[in-house]
């Protein structure tokens, strides 16, 4: 019997699943280029267990993170499942924080890339130039930036700034989205940082915006948050998760272990 079998037979069907689930995320975030080596982190609750989440043992690529090398960890930062690598202390004060603020939320992702700092570098952040933009900004909040997150004080500062939105800027830092899902959590990073991305292209190209006006901007806005709240057209995560797992399952397969 296989160690990861052995491993499986312990926990949870549910717990099992969600562990699959980030373990795909994992590897779909380096896929689109939004890994950073061993920095940032993913996590997701374990859903029966509400003061638990699972996150990433500090010492593997996300390419090759599995199903059951996930750490179990409760809001305490006691390790449940431990690992010989241990976890990143800076990415628990960031997950516990919101995992014990919005017991909805069962995944956050955690990304440094270049579009997102980017644009979390600049003093006015993400802008209104694009509908992308736009989509994104309906569901979004800032965190001005506190140094390396060690200090558990800083949670209820985070907690406070992503209220209830999608997409938290950490300025001079990076992206954080949440999800109730991994799929919604991982289309929400999908969409900032795409959202990102256009609008240093456009920065680059040196030439004036058509700009979109603050009517206009806000009657998009308002679309947006209506088309993605729960009485909306557009379940987030829903229809593109299982197209992205049969990528990843051609692409690199293994997660599910």
């Amino acid at each position: 019997m296989s160690t990861a079998t052995e491993f499986k037979q312990k926990i949870s069907d549910a717990e099992w699943q969600t562990r699959v689930d980030l373990a795909a995320c994992f590897r779909l975030v380096h896929m689109y280029g939004w890994s950073d080596l061993l920095a940032t982190h993913l996590s997701a609750r374990v859903p029966d267990a509400d003061d638990q989440f699972l996150i990433n043992p500090f010492g593997l690529m996300f390419e090759e993170m599995t199903a059951s090398s996930l750490v179990k960890v409760d809001e305490d930062g006691n390790e449940l499942s431990p690992s010989e690598l241990g976890i990143n202390p800076a990415g628990f004060v960031i997950h516990s924080a919101v995992h014990m603020a919005r017991p909805e939320v069962a995944c956050v992702i955690h990304t440094h890339t270049q579009a997102g700092v980017g644009v979390a570098t600049q003093k006015n952040g993400l802008l209104p130039l694009t509908q992308q933009a736009l989509a994104v900004i309906a569901h979004t909040g800032y965190h001005d930036y506190e140094g390396i997150a060690f200090d558990l004080s800083e949670r209820d500062r985070l907690a406070r700034d992503l209220k209830d939105n999608k997409v938290l800027i950490l300025r001079n830092h990076g992206l954080l989205t949440v999800g109730n899902t991994v799929a919604e959590a991982f289309m929400w990073m999908y969409r900032a940082e795409r959202a990102c991305r256009f609008q240093l292209k456009f920065q680059q190209a040196g030439v004036a915006p058509t700009e979109i006006s603050e009517e206009m901007q806000q009657v998009t806005i308002e679309r947006n948050r209506k088309a993605n709240s729960k009485d909306g057209y557009r379940p987030i995560g829903v229809n593109e998760w299982p197209a992205l797992l049969r990528k990843l399952d051609r692409e690199n397969p293994g997660y599910d272990v």
